[in-house]
C-alpha cells in the first residue's frame, strides 16, 4: 500500500463519484474553494500494487481559536470492510494532522449511523466529537420515482405552492455566473436579519460558487414574480447527488412561497444529469421543536422524502492536553445555540 498525495482532478473524481455514497464534500473543486481561500488542504490517495486508487480522503485545516484541526467532511472514501485499509488509512490521517500542528483531526464519514459504525470508529482510536461537522441528519429524495410520484409524496402545503407557482406563472431564471452570487449575499443578509443567523461573507459564497460553476456543479435558481425575485438556490450536482447547498428568500418570496418550484426545477436538471439522489441537507428531529432549524426541517420534511443519519463526527485527538480545551469550548457553544 502507497498512500499520496493526489495529484489528478481527473483520477480523484472518477474514484470518489465510483461510489454511490459520495457527494461533493469529497470532491476536487470543493478544496480548490478551500484553497482560493487561503486554506491549507490535504488530498490524498492509497494506491494498490497495481497502481490502482483503492482509498481517497480530503481534508481542510481550519485554524480555529478552540483548536487547529484537520477537518474531514464526506469522507475517507473507501471500502469500509477492509480493515487493514481503514486502518492504514486513520494512520495516514494522523500523521497528516501532526504534519499540519493539528490538536485533532475530525472526522464525518458517507457511512449510515449503527452499532458497527461507532465500533469501527472505536477501534482505530477515535472518539465521537463534542460537535457537528457537516450535515449527520438529513432528507433526501430518490430521483429514481417520477415527478409525478413524488408530488404525490409531497405535504398538501407544498404540492399547493408548487401548483400555485404554476397557477401565477413564476418565471425560473439559472445562473453559472460567480458575478450572481451578489444579489444573492444581498438577499441572505435580509433572510439572516429575519431569521436571526450569521450570514456567510459574500467572498465565501462568491468563491464556493466559482470553484463548482466552472466545471458545471454549480447552479443559481432564481423565482421571480412579475420581476421580482422571490427565492435563490444554490445547487450543487456531482456524481450521484444533487445537493441543496444554500438558500435565500425575500419577504414577498416567503409570503407567496416561492423556493419549492425551484426545487422541482432542480429536481428535472438532475435527472437529465443522470443523478439519482436529491438531497435536501440539514433536518433536525421533529420533537426538536426549540432547535434553531426546525422550520427548516419542517419546510424540507414537506417533500416527502427519506431520513438517513449520518454516524456523527468522530475526533482523531492528537494533543490530549489542548483538546480539553476544544471539548470545553465547543461543549458550551453547543449549549447556547440549541445545536
Amino acid at each position: 500500500m502507497n498512500i499520496v498525495d493526489a495529484k489528478s482532478r481527473l483520477d480523484w473524481d472518477k474514484f470518489v463519484t465510483d461510489h454511490e455514497e459520495a457527494n461533493f464534500l469529497q470532491s476536487w473543486d470543493f478544496y480548490e474553494f478551500h484553497k482560493s481561500r487561503g486554506n491549507e488542504i490535504v488530498r490524498r490517495i492509497a494506491l494498490d500494487k497495481n497502481e490502482k486508487i483503492v482509498a481517497a480522503y480530503a481534508g481542510v485545516v481550519e485554524d480555529a481559536k478552540r483548536g487547529r484541526h484537520l477537518a474531514i467532511a464526506g469522507g475517507p472514501i473507501l471500502d469500509w470492510g477492509k480493515k487493514a485499509l481503514v486502518k492504514e488509512i486513520f494512520e495516514d490521517i494522523k500523521a497528516q494532522a501532526k504534519a499540519h500542528k493539528c490538536v485533532f483531526a475530525r472526522v464525518r464519514p458517507q457511512l449510515e449511523r449503527s452499532e458497527k459504525a461507532f465500533r469501527i470508529f472505536k477501534e482505530n482510536g477515535l472518539k465521537k466529537a463534542p460537535t457537528f461537522l457537516s450535515v449527520e441528519y438529513a432528507a433526501i429524495l430518490d430521483l429514481n420515482k417520477t415527478e409525478e410520484e413524488i408530488m404525490k409524496s409531497m405535504h398538501r402545503r407544498i404540492r399547493y405552492a408548487v401548483n400555485n407557482a404554476r397557477n401565477k406563472h413564476f418565471t425560473i431564471e439559472k445562473s453559472r455566473d460567480p458575478r450572481d452570487i451578489h444579489e444573492f449575499y444581498e438577499i441572505e443578509k435580509q433572510t439572516a436579519k429575519r431569521q436571526e443567523f450569521v450570514a456567510f461573507s459574500e467572498d465565501f459564497l462568491t468563491k464556493q460558487f466559482a470553484a463548482f460553476a466552472k466545471n458545471n456543479e454549480a447552479v443559481l435558481y432564481t423565482a421571480k414574480y412579475e420581476g421580482k425575485i422571490l427565492a435563490q438556490n444554490f445547487m450543487i450536482f456531482y456524481g450521484n447527488e444533487a445537493s441543496y447547498h444554500y438558500a435565500v428568500s425575500t419577504e414577498l418570496g416567503t409570503k407567496l412561497s416561492g423556493s419549492p418550484i425551484l426545487h422541482i426545477e432542480a429536481m428535472r436538471d438532475a435527472r437529465r444529469r443522470g443523478i439519482k439522489r436529491y438531497n435536501l441537507w440539514g433536518i433536525v428531529g421533529e420533537d426538536e421543536k426549540k432547535h434553531r432549524f426546525y422550520g427548516v426541517s419542517f419546510f424540507k420534511r414537506g417533500f416527502g422524502g427519506e431520513e438517513f443519519k449520518y454516524l456523527p463526527a468522530h475526533d482523531l485527538i492528537i494533543n490530549p492536553l489542548k483538546y480539553q480545551k476544544t471539548k470545553l469550548i465547543e461543549t458550551v457553544r453547543k449549549k447556547i445555540r440549541h445545536t
